[in-house]
């Protein structure tokens, strides 16, 4: 019984919109461009404990439109999840944190944010898929590195 419970435990709780918004400024006179958007995708995640062993975390996307310098449509959404994480090493519980959560996090917000421009009158943005690990490792080493040279 005690060696089952101390066996690591992870698990989606909830998944859900946290906050989607969209914005046309030049509308309707943009349904009339004939030329293609400059497309810009923003993304990040973050990560927080909501009660011992749960953790909300969020990936934030931003998608911004532009023929010239005008905004042909802005979509920014959050999309979280609360996950159950229990019986991990503290150092292992940032990779689940920061990698694990947004690749399951990831084709919803992709959903929402493709659903979302459909609906304001444009062609679907797909966003591309993204390597969490990479980008985490990426940051492990830049915050190293920006340790080292700060001694």
């Amino acid at each position: 019984m005690g060696e089952q419970a101390s066996q690591p435990t992870f698990s989606i709780e909830k998944l859900f919109v946290k906050d989607l918004s969209l914005e046309v400024p030049n509308a309707p006179r943009i349904y009339l461009e004939r030329e293609a958007p400059q497309v810009e995708v923003a993304m990040n995640n973050s990560a927080k404990p909501i009660d011992e062993g749960f953790y909300e975390v969020l990936l934030t996307v931003t998608v911004t439109a532009k023929i010239k310098d005008k905004t042909v449509f802005l979509v920014e959404t959050s999309y979280g999840g609360v996950f159950q994480i229990r019986n991990v090493p503290v150092p292992d519980i940032d990779t689940v944190l920061a990698v694990t959560c947004p690749n399951i996090l990831f084709p919803y917000v992709r959903e929402v944010v493709s659903e979302t421009v459909s609906r304001a009158g444009f062609p679907p943005v797909i966003l591309h898929p993204m390597n969490f690990d990479a980008i985490y490792q990426a940051q492990r080493e830049q915050a190293q590195s920006a340790a080292g040279t700060a001694h």
